[in-house]
């Protein structure tokens, strides 16, 4: 999946805070107009008015949004998923792409300006590049990236650019085949690898490798990871092992690694590294002397990231999640397959969701414990992070 899946990537998974809008011209790749066609594609001419922002009681405004488009995937990444899987919902329990693109024009109209495509593996969904392609032709929409496990990216990088997306997150956990299978419980290195060399070459301007740093696992791989970023443009990110997982390997808490630890040993392989511009997921962001990439530290369960939050997820069966540590879920599929669902009836769902989030996702933790929700189990009987999504 996503390095954490979407969190951790997609699921071979990662789940990435709340980031900057890395805008890419996207001129030469969109179409004036788009008409809408028997295989979905949706009209956006009409997305032009603009509504009061997205904002929460705190004063945050949310400019970003996760949408899983689908649960399914072609690995079965030890932190995210079991070994036999899980019970995938049926199709018509996902969002349709004319039902993703309703909910992409309506958040664009209140401020959202950047979108990400996660899962599951978004790539195993059919219609994935018509949901890019609407999505990017969305006016006030100026970034579409997605998170990938990097198997299904080689045949579709061409077409992804085309269509619009802006950048690409390619989830990777070790680079010793062995290990790599392991984790995933699938082969596959060889396809990651070719991913990340092919996203470059093809020319996406944005192009990130999600590793989530399990002690005792891979984090002896530490610096040949760093090391990725000396010849090559891309952000190497690692992320904190998260407590989401459906058979409880966060329980023996032998595989964290804290963000401060790992900022310590990146200091240490590289005496004078800087730091550098990010996003603000990217909470610790550096590029050593002379490399052409960047390394970033994502601290996912220490959360020093909250107080700049500004993400939105939505899940593949069209749940609000207003903070990945909460249990609370706001129905949006159900509304928008209500007869009569109007545009103001979208914006209210959304603005209640964000009325009712928590300052961070330590309050968010307690108040789920305090409903005697197991955090492992969070999400109403999500017990995998591919249900949760990214």
């Amino acid at each position: 999946m996503v390095g954490l899946i979407g969190l951790y990537g997609s699921v071979a998974a990662v789940v990435v805070f709340g980031e900057n809008i890395d805008v890419l011209d996207k001129s030469l790749h969109r179409k004036k107009s788009h008409s809408e066609s028997s295989s979905g594609a949706v009209s956006t001419a009409s997305a032009t008015s603009v509504l009061p922002p997205l904002e929460d009681r705190f004063g945050r405004a949310f400019d970003y949004v996760r949408i899983a488009v689908t649960e399914k995937c072609n690995l079965r990444c030890t932190y995210c998923m079991p070994e036999e899987g899980v019970d995938f919902p049926d199709q018509n329990a996902v969002l349709t792409g004319p039902e993703i693109q309703r909910t992409v024009e309506t958040l664009a109209k209140m401020g959202v300006r950047k979108v990400r495509f996660t899962g599951g593996e978004p790539l195993v969904r059919k219609d994935i590049i018509e949901i890019v392609t609407n999505t990017a032709n969305t006016p006030g929409v100026k970034a579409v990236h997605l998170t990938t496990n990097g198997l299904l990216f080689p045949k579709y990088a061409e077409d992804l650019l085309k269509a619009g997306l802006t950048g690409v997150n390619i989830s990777l956990d070790s680079l010793d085949e062995e290990k790599f299978e392991s984790i995933t419980r699938r082969p596959g290195l060889d396809k990651v690898l070719e991913s990340i060399q092919c996203a470059l070459d093809v020319g996406f301007k944005t192009v990130k490798v999600n590793v989530v740093l399990m002690r005792g696992f891979n984090e002896d791989e530490l610096h040949d990871f760093c090391e990725m970023t000396k010849d090559q443009r891309i952000t190497v990110r690692f992320i904190e092992f998260m407590p989401f997982d459906a058979h409880q390997m966060w329980e023996t808490g032998e595989h964290f690694a804290s963000a401060a630890n790992l900022v310590d040993q990146i200091e240490k392989f590289y005496p004078g590294i800087k730091t550098a511009s990010g996003t603000r997921t990217e909470h610790h962001i550096f590029q050593a002397p002379g490399y052409e990439g960047k390394i970033a530290v994502i601290p996912a369960f220490t959360r020093s990231l909250c107080g700049n939050c500004s993400r939105i997820r939505v899940t593949s069966d069209g749940q609000i999640r207003n903070c990945l540590y909460s249990d609370d879920e706001f129905d949006l599929k159900a509304l928008l397959r209500k007869d009569g669902c109007t545009e103001e009836d979208v914006v209210g769902v959304f603005r209640k969701a964000f009325d009712e989030k928590h300052r961070d996702g330590f309050e968010a933790k307690k108040k789920s414990t305090e409903k005697k929700v197991n955090v492992a189990d969070i999400g109403k009987g999500r017990t995998s992070m591919t249900q949760i999504g990214g």
